[in-house]
Order: structure tokens, then sequence, then C-alpha cells
């Protein structure tokens, strides 16, 4: 039996996909979730070998929910998105469909999938696609992470530095650090390279933490934060800091 379980804020949505996966005997619907929160807590519950995601939601995107999935999961989006913007993600084997669609287009996707689940790993691809999206706008203010049960929303600005933590980054605020599965490329890419700056290959600092860079020996560099909190500077790294500070 293929377990699945759909995603979506508009019970209509929901509904249509459900009545769709009808007549498909082999798949059981194990949950409906009207939001990434609840969405998070059924793939880790259930398991589902497969879901229907919308991306569009309240509180979080379906992109973001995904970046809170430990268990490695195939994904049909069921968006409202154009077509230009699906094409970030259309590479990477995972299907979606344009609302609306209709139930053979939906057969198709369905189909499709069936016919790569033997041999696609699910989290390969939903890595790959992660990492090589563009952030929504609502994305690019904010980081969730999840803490044991809890989903966290950091705002960009409360976040004093980053470090790299094996698969893993360390998000520092006020409240101490939370880890997200991503990469230090990642960051560097996606938050604001006049706000923050990757100053050395472990480390990647705001700007407006920082209250004074201190010399060390042989020609390197310490970034003192507010906090106290000394971040080593790479020759490559404290090059870029200056820049940006103007120096």
């Amino acid at each position: 039996m293929i377990k699945t379980v759909i995603i979506d804020d508009e019970p209509l949505a929901r509904s249509i996909v459900k009545e769709y996966l009808q007549d498909d005997k082999d798949i059981e619907v194990m949950q409906e979730c009207g939001d990434g929160f609840e969405g998070v807590k059924a793939i880790m519950q259930h398991k589902p070998d497969i879901i229907f995601l919308d991306i569009q939601m309240p509180k979080i995107t379906g992109f973001e929910m995904l970046e809170l999935i430990d268990f490695p999961v195939s994904v049909i989006f069921t968006t409202a998105f154009d077509e230009y913007a699906i094409k970030a993600f259309e590479a990477h084997a995972i299907d979606y469909l344009l609302k609306p669609f209709s139930k053979d287009r939906f057969n198709k996707a369905l189909k499709k999938w069936k016919e790569q689940h033997a041999n696609a790993e699910p989290k390969q691809n939903t890595t790959a696609l992660l990492e090589n999206t563009h952030k929504q706008p609502e994305e690019q203010n904010r980081v969730v992470v999840k803490n044991g049960n809890n989903i966290k929303i950091i705002p960009v600005n409360d976040i004093h530095y980053l470090e790299a933590y094996d698969d893993y980054v360390k998000i520092f605020t006020k409240d101490g650090y939370s880890l997200k599965k991503k990469t230090m490329n990642y960051f560097e890419q996606s938050l604001n390279a006049d706000q923050f700056v990757r100053v050395h290959r472990s480390y990647i600092v705001q700007v407006q933490q920082i209250t004074k860079i201190e010399a060390l020996e042989k020609d390197s560099h310490i970034a003192l934060l507010k906090t106290g909190v000394k971040v080593p500077l790479s020759k490559t790294g404290y090059t870029k800091l200056k820049s940006v500070l103007g120096l």
C-alpha cells in the first residue's frame, strides 16, 4: 500500500486531490493538513511515500516545511504558481500540478512518480530542489527551524552569526542557537550580502553585530561582536568585510 498525505490550506483543493485518488486502490490517504505545521507532524507520524503539497500557505511555505523534514519523501506540488516560477524546480524530476488541474493531468503526474519511484531517491531530489530554488518573498526575511517537536520562525534581523557544524549550520541569536540542515554556501547565497558577510569558511556574521575588528599575530584578525563573541576572519573574509564596511 502506498501512503500519502495531502497538505494544502484550501479545503476544496484537498478534496479534489482526495477525489482524484479514489480510483487508485493502491494509495491510502493517511491525513489531510491545512498548513505546514500540521504537515511536518503528519509526515513524521505516517512516513508517507508521497505527499501532495501546496507552496503558498499560511504560517510557513511548502518549501520551508520540506526543510524541516528528516524523513525522505517524494513530492508532487499542487500550486497556483505560474509556469515561469515553476521552472526553478522542474529540472529535479519532481512533478507539479498547476491549479486548476484536470484528473487527466493528475493521473499523468501520479504515473510519472510511480515509474520513477523504484529508482529515484526522494531525499536527493528534495535536497537538490531546496538548494536550487529561489526563496519566495516571505522566506527572505526569516529562517524556519525545528527544535524537537517545536517549529520556530527566526527573523533574519535577529541572527547574530552562523557557524558551520558538520551537516548543519548553527544559527545564533540572543536566545542561543538553533540547528538548520543547510550548507554555509546556501546561507551565503540567500542572505542579504550587505547585511551578512562570509568572513570565514565556517562563519557568516551580521555586520550590525560587529563592534570591533582586532589584529592578531601573522596578519590574522578577529571580529568582536556585541555579545562578546570573537569570530575568526580568514584573509578573504577580512577583505570582504572591509569592503562591506567601506574601510
